[in-house]
Formats: structure tokens, C-alpha cells, sequence
């Protein structure tokens, strides 16, 4: 299997074109006058009155702020041309992250509306303006919490004692948000596990009667939820705050929106739907109900042209051992994105949660093609999770301290699904500018 190493799209290397004017004003300074004879200054100073004020240089170095997942502010400094690799490396650095590959640096367009960073382009390519504010996030949810290494990283989405921890902020932010929908009875118990792990046991003389109260759990909180969550929390006995985290995510794992990436698109009737992308394939919802879902296997190619997105399907079971003869029969299936730059977002998410999840290693989605050239070259960059399970059983280290905070509230609210993962043998990568040709757009096959 090999994958086509393909030009950028038109719309990518416009953006990268346009940043780089003016640098050469930056780097070469102001070019030093010429003197004028004495009879000319009047007139002179009549034409620089009339050109239009120079626009002030981008500074060389760049302030960063990054706002960690328990509301922290990391604030650091970059050279102009520093990539984003170099930024996600200070960040992890400074939180005494090793399994970083779960994780990702979001650039917020809008409030709803977030692009992952590229961590092999400049930074200063994937923003707007000067400004370089930025997230650290639970990029991919891994299927089961438990096998994270470190509680740090469970506390976010599960690996690591240390891992763990992260993983846990990132589904209580998306529970406040909304992203996370859960039922009175779920909420409750795992606010419960969320005292046991900031506070521990409950003890009558430090804790006051109505203690949950600074729980930040769900938007619109109820007095009702929170003698519950305590009611909960009073019966735990000899549990530690990582045993609380993990008993958190077993639990949070299960829910229907776990690590589901929502995207707003359109079927082509027209009707208003979302497609969520998580560990296990490609969902359809439509009234904050699932109405289809596409296990990665099932999928041959992802693709996008335009404002339009693609998938391609393969035979049904009955038929996959006749799959060859039968190829004619494959299903196209179409959706229509509110513009081109959501499509291939959408693409690239694909992308990046199926060479994470269903391949073993990189190494075959990275092998360039020798003929066609087309398209988009964007590829996955990190580790897989199989990779990154394999690093981790290396990790030697005594665990690291650190010290538990609650997640600030927030408001909003949707409903989604989650998938079980399975296992991929390979990936096919190429693209002739998307589904049926045409500059702009780009594929990506996958092999079972």
C-alpha cells in the first residue's frame, strides 16, 4: 500500500504566498534616502504626504498563551517561524507529559468552532492576524480509558495515572459544554467520582453540608444533582483519587458522545444533519439522533471536492469474499459542507482518526507514490495508538505529583454516538483532487 505525495491545494498555497509578504521590509530594514536638492523638499514632502501609511511589521518573536485543561494560563515565546511541533513540545514539557499523542493544540476560529494545529507548519500560517492564543485538548478519546499509562493522562481520556487526569478535565469540560450529554442518574455518579478524586473520603468535620455546591459538573446545575452526587460521594470507602478517575472514564466511556468531533453538513436532500468522527468510524445524526454509522472497515475512501465530502463503502458481508467481481456495486455516499474549508477539515479529521486508530504504524501512510501528483499532500504526522501503547509499556518513571483541580462552567448542548474500534491492516493514500477528479480536493483509501 503507498500513499501520493500531492501538491497543496490552490486555497493553501494562496494563504501560504500571502504570509509571506512584507518580510522583506522586516528583514532588510528601511533603505536609507537619497538627499534632495534644496528646490525640491516642498514637493517632496507633498508626495509622502500622499502615499498611504506603511502597515506596522509582525514582530519576530510571538507571544503565546495557551490555556491548559484545568483553566491555567501557559504563556511562552516563540521565534516567528517556530512550527507547531516546537510549541506542543513546551507545553507538554511543562506539564510532565510523556503520552503526548492523544493530545493536540486547537486554534478557535469562534467560540463553537475549532481547527487542530498542524504541527509541521508555521504557526504563524494557521492563524489569523497576531493572534496567537490557543487550547490544549483531548485530540483522540481513547476506546477504553484503561489502557492509558499514566493517571495524568486517564484524569484527561485515560492512560497514565498522570495521562488519566488530563483525560478526565477534557470530558468535564465536554460535559459542561454540552458535548457530553449524559442522564440525571450518570451526572450524578460521575460527580461523585469527581469529589473522590479532588477531596477523597467524605469526612463530616472539613466538609460543610452543602460541599458539592463548587462542583462544576453540568450547565444549569441543580440542588437535586448535587445532594445526589453527595449522597454518592458519602459512601466511598478507601478510595484513592486515581481509582476515583479511573471508575470516572469506565463509565464516561460508555456514554453515546464519547470523543465524537461534530461537523455541521447537509444530506442531499438538503436536510440539516452532523457527522461526528470518533475511534470507530464516521456517524450520522439528525435530530441528536444517530440514523447511520460507517465502521472504518466498511469504508474504502474518504474524500472531498469543493464543499462536498464522500465516502465510499464497500460491498455488504454477504458479498465481501466476492468483493473484486462485485466492485461495481460499491456505494458512493455524498454530503454537502457549508464550504470548502469545512470539507476538507472534515477530510483531514477522517484522516488523522483512522491512521491513529486502525494502523499499527505511520510508516505505510506515509509512503510517497512515484506517479500523480495531485491533489492534497496533507498526512498524520504523530504516532499511532498502536505505537504510542508500545512506547508507553516503555515508560520507566516513578509517578509524577501533580495537583487536582475542577473545571469551570460553561453552557451548551448537544446530543451523539460512540463506536467500538476494530482493527486495520493498512491504508492506501492518493488523491486526483478529490471524488471524480478535479484540483482542490484528495482522497484517502482504506484496505482491509
Amino acid at each position: 500500500p503507498v500513499q501520493v505525495d500531492q501538491k497543496e491545494d490552490p486555497e493553501e498555497d494562496s494563504e501560504e504566498e500571502g504570509g509571506k509578504e512584507g518580510e522583506k521590509d522586516k528583514e532588510g530594514g528601511e533603505e536609507e534616502e537619497e538627499p534632495k536638492p534644496e528646490g525640491e523638499e516642498e514637493e517632496g514632502e507633498g508626495e509622502e504626504e500622499a502615499k498611504p501609511p506603511k502597515a506596522p511589521r509582525r514582530p519576530r518573536i510571538m507571544q503565546i498563551k495557551v490555556t491548559l485543561l484545568d483553566d491555567t494560563l501557559f504563556e511562552c515565546e516563540l521565534d516567528k517561524h517556530a512550527k507547531g511541533v516546537e510549541l506542543f513540545t513546551k507545553v507538554c514539557d511543562h506539564l510532565n507529559l510523556l503520552e503526548r499523542d492523544y493530545y493536540g493544540l486547537a486554534i478557535w476560529e469562534s467560540p463553537s468552532m475549532k481547527t487542530w494545529m498542524d504541527f509541521t507548519k508555521e504557526i504563524r500560517r494557521q492563524v489569523q492576524g497576531t493572534n496567537y492564543d490557543f487550547t490544549f485538548n483531548v485530540k483522540f478519546y481513547p476506546p477504553d480509558p484503561a489502557q492509558l499509562s499514566e493517571d495524568i493522562t486517564r484524569y484527561s481520556v485515560c492512560v497514565f495515572v498522570y495521562d488519566r487526569y488530563y483525560l478526565c478535565l477534557q470530558l468535564r469540560k465536554d460535559i459542561l459544554g454540552g458535548r457530553l450529554p449524559c442522564s440525571f442518574v450518570t451526572l450524578a455518579l460521575l460527580g461523585s467520582y469527581a469529589l473522590q478524586s479532588e477531596l477523597g473520603e467524605y469526612d463530616p468535620e472539613t466538609h460543610a453540608p452543602d460541599y458539592a455546591k463548587d462542583l462544576r459538573l453540568a450547565p444549569g446545575q441543580t440542588k437535586e444533582l448535587e445532594e445526589k452526587v453527595m449522597e454518592l460521594h458519602k459512601t466511598y470507602r478507601s478510595m484513592s483519587p486515581a481509582q476515583a478517575d479511573m471508575a470516572f472514564l469506565e463509565n464516561a466511556k460508555k456514554l453515546a458522545m464519547y470523543g465524537v468531533d461534530l461537523h455541521q453538513a447537509k444530506d442531499l436532500d438538503g436536510v440539516d444533519i452532523m457527522l461526528g468522527v470518533c475511534s470507530g468510524g464516521l456517524m450520522v445524526y439528525k435530530d441528536k439522533l444517530r440514523i447511520n454509522r460507517f465502521p472504518w472497515p466498511k469504508v474504502l475512501k474518504v474524500s472531498y471536492k469543493r464543499s462536498s465530502f464522500f465516502i465510499k463503502i464497500r460491498p455488504s458481508e454477504v458479498n465481501f469474499i466476492y468483493a473484486f467481481q462485485l466492485e461495481h456495486y460499491e456505494s458512493a455516499i455524498g454530503f454537502k459542507l457549508p464550504n470548502y474549508k469545512a470539507s476538507k477539515k472534515l477530510w483531514k479529521v477522517c484522516v488523522e482518526h483512522h491512521t491513529f486508530f486502525r494502523l499499527t504504524s505511520t510508516e505505510v501512510a506515509t509512503t510517497p507514490r512515484k506517479f500523480l501528483a495531485l491533489g492534497s499532500k496533507f498526512r498524520y504526522s504523530g504516532r499511532t495508538q498502536a505505537q504510542t501503547r508500545q512506547a508507553s509499556s516503555m515508560i520507566d518513571r516513578p509517578a509524577p505529583l501533580f495537583q487536582r483541580s475542577a473545571s469551570k462552567r460553561n453552557s451548551r448542548s448537544l446530543d451523539e454516538g460512540l463506536l467500538n474500534g476494530t482493527v486495520c491492516v493498512c491504508v492506501w493514500g492518493g488523491g486526483g483532487g478529490g471524488w471524480g477528479g478535479g484540483m482542490g480536493g484528495g482522497f484517502w483509501g482504506f484496505v482491509v
